[in-house]
């Protein structure tokens, strides 16, 4: 089940005595571990009825002790496994015959968490096959579409602040959340969304503000750089790129995104020109509806013969900054010079 699923078990009072928490978002495991101690255990005995086990040496007896005490003036007893595969570490096979033998037989007083924050837990375990099998996995995955919208929505909210839904969009956009192999997590969001709030003076977020504070991403730097490099605007391109080295993205980084959209937009020029929709080329390409509208806009500024040429020029570099040593930066630098005066 996912997030949204599990939250409504909590709502229907319809909780299993074991789960296993696993995917890229840690910030939705909180909410769900929060959830159910709001719903399930007294503040005042909190401590006696909510248990983390978050050490690489603890044991499974460590386990067992926290699970087998009854809830004191509560419904249910909570214990929560920070990171299995941190304790299963030096005793998998161990430790993954009795755990698994365990949770099959639970009481309904207990409701045991098993995160697995690092997902490196594999899953031919035989815990997690026993959990799985219970019905009791949990994916905890980024959040998309409606449930991103309404996830934004509700936090602004809550700092009493208004956003319409086009607004939304723009701020989840200019976040880069939901980008092609975007890294950024709920966590991150959230931060950009208290600068917005902090910004705001009145009660309304509008795009200014989203401009103003949020920081420009990798993905959208490369943008703006490729876009000035094809109007010529080497000064610009420039300042660009030493934005993005001052701020620590490695040279080999920006090198590789470079190579990245130039393929990317070569790639959606030849696709076009073979009279397929932005659909289908989306998929070909592997890039989400987001990302292949900018290229498509950027791909207005180049012809196929600008981009052949771009992709032969910066390939020529990646090969020379892996097999031979000098200055990288400067090696960087010109080549968007040479760029802006070639294309």
């Amino acid at each position: 089940m996912n997030y949204n699923e599990f939250m409504n078990c909590i709502k229907k009072e319809n909780i299993l005595p074991v789960y296993f928490f696993s995917g890229s978002e840690e910030y939705l495991m909180k909410e769900a571990v929060e959830s159910l101690k709001d719903k399930y255990i007294d503040k005042s005995f909190e401590t006696l009825n909510y248990v983390i086990i978050d050490r690489k040496e603890k044991t499974f007896d460590d386990i067992l002790n926290a699970c087998e005490t009854l809830p004191f003036m509560s419904e249910k007893k909570l214990v929560v496994i920070k990171d299995i595969s941190e304790i299963m570490e030096n005793d998998l096979n161990g430790l993954d015959k009795v755990l698994s033998s365990y949770v099959e037989n639970l009481d309904s007083y207990l409701c045991l968490i098993i995160m697995d924050r690092s997902n490196n837990f594999k899953r031919t375990t035989k815990l997690y096959k026993t959990i799985n099998k219970l019905g009791g996995v949990v994916e905890f995955n980024s959040l998309k579409g409606k449930e991103l919208n309404t996830w934004i929505e509700d936090r602004f909210k809550k700092n009493n602040k208004k956003i319409s839904t086009s607004n939304v969009s723009y701020f989840i956009q200019q976040s880069s959340y939901s980008d092609y192999n975007s890294t950024k997590t709920l966590y991150d969001l959230e931060n950009e969304l208290m600068k917005v709030v902090d910004y705001t003076s009145g009660d309304e977020i509008n795009r200014d503000a989203i401009d103003t504070v949020l920081t420009q991403t990798l993905d959208t730097n490369i943008f703006n750089l490729l876009g000035n490099i094809s109007k010529k605007n080497s000064e610009e391109s420039l300042k660009i790129f030493n934005e993005m080295y001052i701020s620590g993205e490695p040279v080999q980084k920006i090198l590789s995104m470079i190579i990245r959209q130039v393929r990317l937009t070569l790639g959606y020029k030849l696709y076009r020109e073979k009279g397929y929709v932005d659909g289908e080329i989306g998929e070909k390409l592997g890039i989400k509806a987001f990302e292949l509208k900018k290229i498509g806009r950027e791909s207005s500024n180049f012809t196929e013969e600008q981009l052949n040429k771009a992709l032969s020029y910066i390939l020529e570099l990646d090969i020379k900054q892996k097999t031979s040593s000098h200055d990288e930066k400067l090696a960087i630098e010109m080549l968007i010079v040479n760029l802006s005066y070639k294309m």
